[in-house]
């Protein structure tokens, strides 16, 4: 399998979850604003809608969307502390909240990437607050959005949650939330997906007596173009 991402873009919870799976996978990293591959060439000959994350099967299927293929990983995997069974109650928990954090926050906080004026981007903070406190209820009393285990919801949320941290929306009134980012921060599934994706938008959150809240990974021989980087990731 070949997974195309962008680094910290919303393609990076499916990248945590072929790194929990431990599937057999190579990863490219492209410029999605851009639409170029990582050494060039244009990115919509490989997914003509130009959008991450995409996963390439070894038969040449492409597979697009982070709910779908975070499905088709976990079922492939047998993985179903990450994914349950088709027909419990538990997946449509985890599916659940896959929906919320695709429609309601994902969606929600990209229009912070459009160029707003400050009018539009104070009014879609104050959108997006309401959300937060979704989440952070849901969080009450629990490491992880469906209880006590790391599901693929939770690797969804995370890359959206710490874009929080790129915008510097102030997260000191949501201490679940928080304690969230830090308890994924540090995860070797994720730490290693940062690692080899390099520099980009997700910010580790690391406790206050340590040093700076943003750690920037070095890329690992992906090359990246500089422009663009930053904007229009829908």
């Amino acid at each position: 399998m070949k997974l195309y991402a962008h680094p910290g873009a919303s393609s990076l919870s499916v990248h945590i979850l072929l790194r929990e799976t431990e599937l057999p996978f190579e990863l490219e990293i492209i410029n999605v604003t851009e639409k170029v591959r990582a050494f060039g060439g244009d990115y919509r000959q490989i997914n003509p809608r130009g959008m991450v994350p995409a996963l390439e099967l070894e038969d040449g299927t492409l597979l697009t969307e982070n709910l779908v293929i975070a499905q088709y990983l976990c079922d492939s995997a047998g993985r179903v502390d990450l994914m349950p069974a088709a027909g419990t109650r538990e997946r449509y928990a985890v599916m659940e909240w896959q929906s919320f954090i695709a429609t309601e926050l994902h969606k929600a906080t990209s229009p912070l990437f459009w160029p707003l004026d400050q009018d539009a981007k104070a009014f879609v903070r104050k959108r997006l607050s309401g959300k937060y406190r979704v989440v952070e209820e849901a969080l009450q009393g629990r490491p992880f959005l469906t209880g006590n285990h790391f599901t693929a919801a939770d690797a969804y949320l995370f890359p959206i949650l710490s874009w929080a941290l790129f915008f510097n929306i102030d997260l000191s009134e949501l201490p679940n939330i928080q304690g969230f980012l830090r308890r994924m921060g540090k995860r070797p599934s994720v730490l290693n997906a940062l690692k080899a994706e390099g520099r980009g938008l997700v910010t580790v959150l690391r406790e206050e007596i340590e040093s700076q809240p943003f750690e920037a990974y070095a890329p690992t021989g992906h090359a990246l173009n500089g422009t663009g980087l930053h904007a229009n990731l829908g």
